[in-house]
């Protein structure tokens, strides 16, 4: 399957939800709301919970199961307060030490007025550079589409996985298309040249873990889902902070290397 045909996969209606998840993964939920600045965005949903016994934060980006919810959300485009929420509970989870679990699926941040004239770029940047320095371990799952900095404001973290048919980019196909050929019907080519899909992230080392979807099983595919979080937590909590942030670092320190004429180029090679 080509990456434009995934991508066209995860974007159909009838696929689990954000909330199908936090209704699977976690246990004893406590919702909570609001930046404490401007409002609620609810595209942003995030809460208290435990994950087999381990008390954890969740930060979810829901696009909604029918029209009316997902207009409500506006389609998984978060504004800014939603993201300034997002990041209010995870430095909330870090006071308490508390694991931070992000669930993604967006096509990419609010790009209407009112959310720059509210500070939507600052607000993305904000997240990313907190979240670099978050003492308490992360990882996110990206369940549809990881779409620019709306999606790596929540995907800054210890641990990426994603859904075999998800799709991480920094611009959608359609958008690189229209900038590169003036053709928004060359998306499929795009989205090969971009190499967006889960199998491409893992071997570029941008997520660590590819989750086979199983959606007729999928009370048996959370429980896997669990886990392997479960694992990948204990690893990262039995850490000291020191250690926990320099991998964080590392990690992303070891993006964009490349080699040419058998000389390997990048921050760390």
């Amino acid at each position: 399957m080509r990456a434009y045909d995934k991508l066209k996969t995860v974007r159909q209606s009838g696929r689990p939800t954000a909330a199908e998840y936090i209704e699977q993964l976690f246990t004893d939920r406590i919702s909570l709301s609001g930046d404490r600045r401007f409002g609620d965005d609810t595209a942003i949903q995030g809460g208290i919970g435990f994950l087999e016994g381990i008390p954890v934060t969740y930060i979810a980006i829901e696009k909604g199961k029918d029209l009316n919810e997902r207009i409500q959300n506006h389609f998984g485009c978060p504004k800014p307060e939603g993201y300034r929420k997002a990041l209010r509970l995870m430095k909330e989870a870090e006071k308490f030490h508390r694991p931070v679990i992000c669930i993604v699926d967006t096509q990419g941040a609010y790009c209407g007025a009112e959310a720059e004239e509210r500070g939507q770029g600052q607000a993305i940047a904000e997240n990313i550079l907190e979240m670099m320095g978050l003492e308490t371990p992360t990882i996110s799952i990206v369940i549809g589409e990881g779409g620019s900095g709306g999606a790596l404001a929540l995907c800054t973290t210890d641990y990426v996985y994603m859904l075999e048919n998800a799709c991480y980019s920094v611009i959608s196909p359609e958008g690189c298309a229209s900038i590169l050929w003036k053709d928004a019907s060359k998306a499929d080519e795009a989205a090969d040249a971009l190499q967006i899909t889960a199998q491409d992230m893992k071997r570029m080392g941008v997520a660590e873990t590819v989750i086979s979807e199983d959606f007729k099983h999928f009370k048996n595919m959370c429980r896997d889902i669990k886990k392997q979080l479960v694992g990948d937590l204990q690893g990262l909590m039995s850490c000291s902070t020191t250690k926990l942030l320099s991998q964080r670092y590392d990690r992303f320190r070891k993006y964009g290397v490349y080699e040419e004429g058998g000389v390997v180029h990048g921050a760390l090679g």
